[in-house]
């Protein structure tokens, strides 16, 4: 049976196709942001005090940026510690990569179980149906995959001495084990 040597190939093609991943630092210029931000894109914006608000970029300036949503109102430069986003995955790329992934498997698939007795004419026709109709398969589950997986929270912007400061942390946690039980308490800076 080839049916192993087929599963084999379709995950040996996945593994050799898998996209690379690239970082981008973040700007410490405020007025650079317009080089990755545009209005219209939905940040998360910590400010000095460390609180963070989420809304959707209605101005972008070189000294300030607006918000609308839950964080509506301008926020001035010298107030804002860090600006994160979040980049989804567009359901196209999904797709393409399902497409791939599927017409491969249904070729490899259609060429090891070609069950030809002698005439072996249609080999090509085959294969053409199996990558047809296993892309097609393929695209529709990477295009659903694509939507449901959320996209890289990226840090866009880090205010000049931000990554160095000093930062309080309390942790509490439960310990419960067959002896003890209790609150574990740290806290560092």
């Amino acid at each position: 049976m080839r049916f192993p040597a087929v599963s084999l190939a379709f995950v040996a093609a996945i593994l050799t196709v898998a996209p690379g991943a690239s970082a981008q630092e973040p700007v410490r210029d405020f007025s650079q942001l317009n080089t990755r931000l545009k209005p219209g894109d939905t940040v998360w914006v910590t400010d000095a005090q460390g609180r963070e608000v989420k809304g959707k970029i209605r101005e972008l300036g070189p000294s300030a940026l607006t918000l609308d949503g839950t964080g509506t109102g301008t926020i001035a430069a010298d107030a804002v510690r860090l600006i994160t986003a979040r980049h989804g995955r567009p359901i196209g790329k999904g797709a393409l990569w399902g497409l791939a992934a599927g017409a491969v498997f249904g070729a490899v698939a259609a060429v090891a179980d070609d069950g030809c007795e002698g005439d072996c004419g249609s080999d090509a026709g085959w294969m053409l149906v199996g990558a047809g109709l296993f892309g097609a398969i393929g695209a529709g589950t990477g295009a659903v995959v694509g939507a449901l997986i959320p996209g890289k929270s990226l840090v866009v912007f880090r205010a000049p001495g931000a990554a160095g400061q000093a930062q309080a942390r309390l942790s509490i946690a439960p310990v419960i084990t067959p002896r003890v039980k209790g609150v574990a308490v740290s806290f560092a800076f």
